[in-house]
């Protein structure tokens, strides 16, 4: 009788192909490679399956590693006021008049006229840019620029030679008076080291006013002091007109001035500075007075540039407008007095 089973009951049945494993590569020929790890059914359905087109103007599908970047905020450009952009522009005509024809009353023995409008002018810098910029102990620094203000105008007329020393020694003396006076006030004190900077501008710019002065006691001193400041008078005059008409391009979306008005203003100042300067005598020729009054017009308007500047990022940072008579004095009062030492440094080192 033959069993019901077969013998070979229970023995694992092999299929019939060749045993999976790698297999002894044949001489002469390479190994075929491996293949990559097993996949489950499912991922492979998933990844096998047809893939959805792209439609037209539908925007690529990002990975899931890519990050979306915070989109920039777009800051608003601060509107260009035309009213007030004339208005500025008449102020820094009137002030450039008041010193050209000031600086031609002064005369050998004769300089206390041109002294008194010096000292009107460094009031009017001295009560802008201390209610512009807010210094701790704002009346204390006040009082001490006006003080340093008089002191320089006495030290430019009556000084036995023509010079800035006493200019310089009575600058550094007003910046540490002032700074001691912050420091006094205990209310004060926390603020003083970020008002350094404040404080210096104010003190230094009254007494850059104190070097026209200086300067017209040196030969061809009121000639040059002519020449530089009409042509700032008239960069920073024909700058702001061009800002009421095209301020265009803007140079910063929180600053209302355009490019357009820095390089035209400059421009017409270098070439009313070389039309005089074919009316003066020698030294002075179309050229020499072309380059000081470049030099005299680009320092003007960049400081005017640099006010705005300043004025916008005290804004952004959240601090109060100031006065607006005051805020807008600013910076024709600025680019006189930087233009006031480039003339003389001008006069001393070119002509």
């Amino acid at each position: 009788m033959f069993p019901s089973t077969s013998p070979d009951a229970g023995r694992e049945s092999w299929p019939d192909g060749p045993r999976p494993g790698p297999a002894a590569p044949t001489r002469g020929h390479p190994p075929a490679p491996r293949s990559g790890p097993a996949v489950a059914d499912g991922e492979r359905r998933e990844r096998g399956g047809p893939r959805r087109a792209r439609r037209a103007g539908e925007p690529a599908r990002r990975s899931e590693d890519e990050v979306d970047e915070p989109e920039e905020e777009v800051v608003p450009a601060v509107e260009v006021r035309r009213p007030l952009a004339l208005t500025i522009a008449g102020f820094a005509a009137l002030l450039g008049v008041g010193l050209v024809l000031g600086a031609q009353t002064s005369g050998p023995g004769h300089r206390l006229p041109f002294a008194f409008i010096i000292f009107g002018v460094q009031l009017l810098f001295v009560l802008a840019w201390t209610m512009a910029m807010r210094p701790p102990a704002l009346l204390l620094v006040a009082g001490i620029s006006a003080v340093v203000a008089a002191v320089v105008d006495v030290a430019a007329v009556q000084s036995d030679i023509a010079g800035l020393a006493p200019l310089g020694y009575l600058a550094a003396g007003g910046f540490l008076a002032a700074v001691l006076g912050q420091l006094v006030r205990r209310v004060d004190r926390v603020r003083v080291t970020d008002s350094l900077g404040a404080t210096l501008l104010i003190v230094v710019g009254v007494v850059a006013f104190g070097t026209l002065i200086v300067l017209s006691r040196i030969p061809a001193g009121t000639q040059a002091i002519t020449v530089c400041l009409t042509a700032s008078g008239v960069a920073l005059t024909v700058a702001r007109l061009t800002d009421a008409v095209l301020p265009w391009p803007r140079l910063a979306p929180q600053v209302p001035r355009g490019a357009a008005g820095v390089v035209a203003g400059a421009m017409v100042g270098t070439l009313v500075s070389a039309v005089l300067g074919s009316y003066l005598v020698a030294p002075f020729t179309p050229t020499k007075a072309a380059v000081i009054g470049l030099v005299a017009a680009v320092t003007a308007v960049l400081s005017d540039l640099a006010v705005g500047y300043a004025e916008a990022g005290r804004l952004m940072a959240g601090e109060p407008p100031t006065m607006w008579v005051a805020r807008h004095m600013q910076g024709p009062l600025g680019g006189f007095a930087l233009a006031a030492p480039a003339a003389y440094a001008m006069c001393m080192l070119f002509l």
